[in-house]
């Protein structure tokens, strides 16, 4: 593949990526500030932003459905087809949600809407991430499949990014009042203009080497994943699920934290998600070169690591009540977050055969998803009302999911560069 082709793949990845990551974290950001007041006003502050996650975490939940649903058609029809149709699902869904009247308006019929519609968002999300990385990876030079991997990868801060600097805009601009009642919409309506331009990327790439070459199976890609790799399926899970329970435990969970538990005011709190977006962006590529040079495993070990280690010290910081004490407590977690992120989707992606790879490595990742970012965040706003407001089974989860991935990341050894495996190939056991 020539250089241009190669550039216009690897910008049809990020824009793409980042265009669903918007969508899906303006939810996220509008469900810590602004969901609870909105749709759920018959509740306490601390029960309001509970059932307010509990509808962000349909999402979540729907994500390995999307992953199913969308890796059959990747894995059968093609990567870029599929591709297609999630950025259409997804920028419909978000338009819908900015048009959804409110619990004064309907009563509970507005949550219900809202559910729906985030399911819908889930079930784009988990198709798209699987595609956009494989676009890149099977693409790339075999032993450059880190750095270009992470053009999938990238599209989750600049999404992040996008949508903080969106809220922290309006919440500057409007007044609290004019914010509840129309303000928190526009992110929502504006993001059918991004889809539009995402759409026209993605119809230019072409499809994918591997996949043309790839052999078919009379067995549901599903089927045969499940009964060939679910072990490696597992191992993909265990990759991805320390970063994921800590970035969102640093950025969504800590909205909902500092601003209900501590009574920080949203600007901090939405500044310590700008960080969390910067600092992810900044190091991505610097761990993927380091992925290549180094190999895959040792980078997601040393994020594993450090994140381990600072699971307990951002607690501390929060409670200084300081914004600048809050962006460092956040910032150095996700550089851990993003050393694991960087070269998740290379590694994942060598665990599979290319015939059930899109299913394989997309219900991996979305797995993931749905503990940390839907699961993990409930269970961690529920623990507040639990203990009193502590956050020490918030720490000890983060622990415990880096473990896990320790522990997967020693039993499944990857040859690093060179062709991709077998499915069975270089799998402890």
């Amino acid at each position: 593949m020539t250089k241009p082709q190669m550039r216009r793949v690897a910008l049809a990845s990020a824009l793409g990526t980042s265009i669903e990551w918007y969508d899906f974290f303006i939810y996220t950001t509008a469900s810590a500030l602004v969901f609870n007041k909105l749709f759920f006003p018959t509740l306490s502050p601390i029960a309001g932003v509970l059932s307010a996650f509990a509808t962000y975490a349909v999402g979540y939940v729907a994500r390995p459905l999307g992953a199913v649903v969308f890796g059959h058609f990747g894995d059968r029809m093609g990567r870029k087809k599929s591709l297609v149709w999630t950025l259409l699902m997804m920028g419909t869904a978000t338009f819908l949600v900015g048009c959804v009247p409110t619990y004064s308006g309907i009563g509970a019929l507005a949550p219900l809407l809202l559910v729906a519609l985030r399911f819908v968002q889930g079930l784009a999300v988990g198709g798209e991430w699987g595609g956009a990385a494989l676009i890149s990876v099977e693409h790339a030079p075999a032993r450059r499949r880190s750095f270009f991997g992470a053009f999938a990868q990238i599209g989750s801060p600049v999404g992040l990014l996008l949508a903080t600097v969106m809220f922290t805009v309006l919440n500057g601009l409007l007044t609290a009042e004019q914010f509840e009642s129309w303000g928190w919409r526009l992110p929502f309506l504006v993001s059918i203009v991004l889809v539009v331009v995402g759409f026209v990327v993605r119809m230019r790439i072409e499809e994918t080497p591997d996949f043309r070459k790839s052999t078919r199976s009379d067995a549901l890609p599903i089927v045969e994943c499940l009964r060939t790799s679910w072990r490696q399926i597992v191992v993909g899970l265990g990759i991805f699920a320390g970063g994921f329970v800590a970035y969102y435990l640093l950025t969504t969970f800590m909205l909902a934290y500092t601003t209900t538990q501590l009574g920080l005011p949203k600007s901090t709190a939405l500044a310590g998600q700008i960080v969390a977006a910067v600092v992810e962006a900044a190091l991505m590529f610097v761990f993927a070169a380091m992925g290549d040079r180094h190999g895959k495993a040792k980078v997601i070990g040393w994020g594993a690591v450090a994140g381990l280690l600072w699971a307990v010290p951002p607690f501390w910081l929060f409670g200084t009540g300081s914004a600048f004490w809050l962006c460092v407590g956040v910032g150095v977690g996700l550089i851990g977050v993003t050393a694991t992120y960087s070269v998740g989707a290379a590694y994942v992606a060598q665990l599979f055969a290319p015939r059930v790879r899109y299913t394989g490595m997309s219900l991996s990742y979305q797995l993931a998803g749905a503990i940390g970012g839907g699961v993990v965040p409930l269970f961690s706003t529920a623990s507040l009302e639990w203990t009193g407001g502590h956050y020490w089974p918030v720490a000890l989860t983060t622990v415990l999911f880096y473990v896990f991935t320790l522990v997967c990341l020693r039993i499944g050894r990857v040859r690093e560069g060179g062709a991709v495996p077998a499915p069975a190939v270089g799998v402890a056991g």
